[in-house]
């Protein structure tokens, strides 16, 4: 039988990794049949790839110059959005509007951040503490990210929820999920949507500036004549959709993986007061079952590589989860050990394209997990069906029903 995975059926949706060790172990880079393109699962290998100039980030331009005339001009604001994003470009545009988005998640405006994030993660509790049972991810995982990162771009709470909504359909299609047939048609919709929303945002800041991100974005790129308004408005939807994912995944994920290992959950408890065991605790949480399963490369040019040929247009999908369990970096790789030094892990990436919104991620993890363990002494998981997401990009639960008095 041809070596290959399929990701759509249910067991890798559940649970990828045995499948990606299967094949770490046989043949550590290959041609997916399935997923037209090459896969690489070793932790040496899609870290030398992830920085490797001969790759390039942009699959969003190739895949929507590919597109018939006619379906392409449907979606025409969802192609002027997304292929202006940092993640989809390039140098030398990925370095100008990196340096710019590197404004929002400045230390200045992280190091700020700290006593908001912790009044908004008690107030979530606050919200559920006297109820029986909460669905974690809709309780907590979602809005503690999504709350920051509004305030952070300075967009009203009220209308999170409303772009919270935009956001999961542009995630459809940005996110290859499988289950969305008419992904294309919200994810354009949602486009437009934003676009009008952030275009409003932008000319607001721009007559009046705050104190936020996007009227840092705004002032510097004014200055310096760095970012178009449509570039502007772009990564606004970018941060705003990137923003609060990765972080709902971490929270959500970390959590599940807390309360499947009692031990390393007592490990923590124990240890909530120790800023640097915490850390690491974070850490180990991004590794074992991170917020990323993937990250997608196009080939520019033919060339040869570990004793492949990549031919132009080859995607190359790097599988980071399946990196972050390699045993020729990690001692016991398998073991959920909360205590692990040093942990290199890939979970944000790596080299130019490193996650942008890390610090502000490992913050509101670091922050919210010793909360949570200290006010909630008796969490347990409740009665239910798991529903992870349904794509090669990223990992994440749907829902987490939480059981807050097992004694």
């Amino acid at each position: 039988m041809p070596l290959d995975i399929d990701p759509r059926a249910a067991d890798f949706i559940a649970d990828p990794y045995p499948a990606l060790a299967a094949i770490r172990g046989v043949q550590p880079v290959f041609r997916s049949a399935s997923l037209g393109g090459w896969v690489v699962t070793r932790h040496a290998d899609c870290k030398a790839l992830l920085k490797d100039p001969r790759l390039s980030a942009d699959r969003m331009g190739p895949f929507f110059a590919h597109m018939p005339d006619e379906r392409r001009a449907r979606v025409a604001r969802l192609e002027a959005t997304v292929t202006r994003w940092a993640v989809f470009v390039d140098p030398p545009d990925h370095t100008r509007l990196r340096g710019l988005m590197n404004k929002a998640f400045s230390p200045r405006a992280i190091e700020g951040l700290g006593h908001l994030v912790a009044r908004r993660v008690d107030a979530l509790i606050d919200a559920f503490a006297g109820r029986r049972r909460i669905d974690f991810i809709r309780d907590f995982a979602y809005p503690l990210p999504a709350t920051v990162i509004a305030d952070l771009l300075g967009v009203p709470l009220a209308d999170v929820d409303l772009l919270k909504r935009w956001s999961d359909d542009l995630g459809a299609f940005v996110l290859t999920a499988r289950a969305t047939p008419d992904k294309y048609e919200r994810a354009e919709a949602a486009a437009r949507e934003m676009e009008t929303y952030f275009g409003d945002l932008v000319e607001a800041r721009r007559a009046k500036p705050g104190d936020d991100a996007a009227s840092w974005m705004i002032g510097a790129a004014d200055r310096d004549a760095r970012m178009s308004r449509e570039e502007l408005v772009a990564t606004c939807v970018l941060l705003l959709f990137a923003g609060h994912e990765t972080t709902t995944h971490l929270i959500g994920n970390g959590m599940w993986s807390l309360l499947t290992h009692p031990d390393e959950m007592a490990h923590l408890r124990a240890n909530a007061g120790d800023s640097a065991f915490v850390e690491g605790a974070v850490e180990e949480m991004l590794r074992w079952d991170g917020p990323s399963l993937a990250q997608v490369r196009v080939a520019r040019d033919r060339y040869e590589w570990q004793g492949v040929v990549f031919e132009p247009g080859d995607r190359i999908f790097l599988m980071l989860a399946a990196a972050d369990r390699d045993p020729d970096m990690f001692a016991d790789p398998d073991r959920f050990d909360l205590g692990r030094d040093p942990n290199p892990h890939l979970a944000f990436g790596f080299g130019i394209h490193f996650c942008v919104g890390a610090p502000l991620a490992r913050l509101e993890a670091r922050i919210a997990f010793p909360r949570l363990l200290e006010r909630l002494p008796r969490i347990a998981l409740a009665p239910q069906t798991l529903r992870w997401s349904d794509n090669l990009v990223v990992r994440g639960l749907h829902s987490l029903e939480l059981d807050l008095d097992n004694g």
